[in-house]
């Protein structure tokens, strides 16, 4: 997890300021972006059904961090707009699959009892490599070019892929397959989705991660807007501070969510994760202090801790197995939902009825989403003793 962090962290913010270097217009970038996006967006749920009829769930992972790779590579030696748009698309469709594929790997290896544990530390390992990978990147960009950002990503696939190969192929396969034998077909996936559609409490779920990522996602760039607008002398170390603190955060938290959701239940901790992002968006519109901005920040790694673990664990409770990857693609497909209206909304509202409004819209948002949690989410964590085999993670 840590690697493959590290690896995705160069297709960030680093994608536009390399482009911009090679004198693209910000029309030619927003268009890449906004295509590559979509593809993240709409393929997470034929791709989930397809990760779920593979045979080899690790062999899926390789192909797709070697398909990052290759995207890095070509991306940084041929810039022009045929060669990045493809690019692009293609990191975008192997990070999906290879984020199903991780959240499918631990569940093989360590079965439902382990996996609230398990996918804490992995949370706190993608957000130590987020963080190291950003600071390391960032002093690369700055010091040598911002080309370079690019083959350092695909040079960090080789770690990854050793990580990857050293676990035991045989400990999978005597795992509880989260997979439908029956799947890959357009047919195949339809009637999943369908059957998905009938799970109440996936749909109620659906709903929850749609309003936090509705009221989270504009939350920050809002925030760096405006302090920039106030001090532009320090908008840029503040805000790469308060990138950086969240991630620290989660790396801290995670663990705790992950083997406190295993003893207490997910609804506990869902509330504070959703709390803490009600309290973020009421601080930032009551204060335009640089040096608060990144203390208000370490609530969004809060929330980001504890809904890391918390959407493929939930996920997990609710389809015990089946449809399980064609279930994650589909509630990632709500959470790009979410944040596509986000953006828009913000704006909208910041530019016609200024920001403290905006951020108090936002604030309001994720209190519904809160109320949703309280009121209407059911709890998850499966109560049959002895269920799944005991964690060997």
């Amino acid at each position: 997890m840590f690697c493959v962090a590290d690896i995705q962290t160069g297709f960030g913010p680093f994608v536009a300021v390399f482009l911009t270097t090679q004198k693209w217009t910000q029309l030619d970038i927003g268009l890449v972006l906004t295509i590559s996006g979509l593809v993240s967006l709409v393929g997470q749920i034929p791709l989930g059904a397809m990760v779920d009829a593979v045979c080899s769930i690790r062999a899926m992972a390789v192909l797709s961090l070697i398909a990052i790779g290759i995207s890095a590579v070509v991306f940084a030696a041929w810039p022009i707009f045929p060669v990045v748009l493809a690019s692009r698309v293609l990191h975008a469709a192997a990070s999906c699959v290879l984020g199903l594929c991780l959240v499918s790997l631990s569940l093989g290896l360590v079965g439902p009892a382990g996996i609230s544990a398990r996918l804490g530390r992995n949370a706190a390992f993608a957000s130590a490599g987020t963080g190291v990978a950003a600071l390391t990147m960032g002093g690369l960009g700055y010091y040598v070019s911002s080309q370079a950002v690019f083959f350092l990503a695909a040079a960090l696939v080789v770690p990854a892929l050793t990580a990857l190969l050293r676990i035991d192929a045989a400990e999978i396969a005597a795992a509880p397959r989260p997979r439908e034998a029956s799947g890959g077909s357009w047919t195949a996936t339809i009637a999943g989705v369908l059957s998905l559609g009938r799970n109440r409490r996936l749909v109620i779920f659906c709903g929850c991660v749609v309003m936090f990522h509705l009221a989270n996602a504009a939350m920050l760039p809002l925030a760096a807007s405006m302090l920039t607008l106030r001090s532009s002398e320090a908008a840029t170390v503040m805000v790469a501070a308060a990138m950086v603190v969240p991630q620290f955060t989660v790396t801290l938290l995670s663990p705790l969510v992950g083997r406190g959701a295993q003893r207490w239940g997910r609804r506990p901790f869902l509330l504070i994760g959703f709390a803490a992002l009600v309290v973020r968006g009421a601080c930032f519109a009551l204060t335009g202090e640089p040096y608060f901005l990144v203390a208000i920040q370490v609530l969004d790694g809060v929330s980001a801790a504890v809904l890391g673990v918390l959407v493929p664990l939930t996920v997990s409770d609710l389809t015990r197995g089946t449809h399980f990857n064609l279930a994650q693609g589909t509630v990632g497909c709500a959470m790009g939902i979410g944040a596509s209206f986000s953006t828009v909304m913000t704006g909208y509202v910041a530019d016609t009825m200024g920001s403290y409004t905006a951020f108090l819209t936002l604030a309001v948002v994720a209190a519904a989403g809160l109320a949703l949690v309280a009121l209407v989410m059911p709890e998850t964590r499966p109560t049959e003793a002895g269920e799944g085999r005991q964690s060997r993670g």
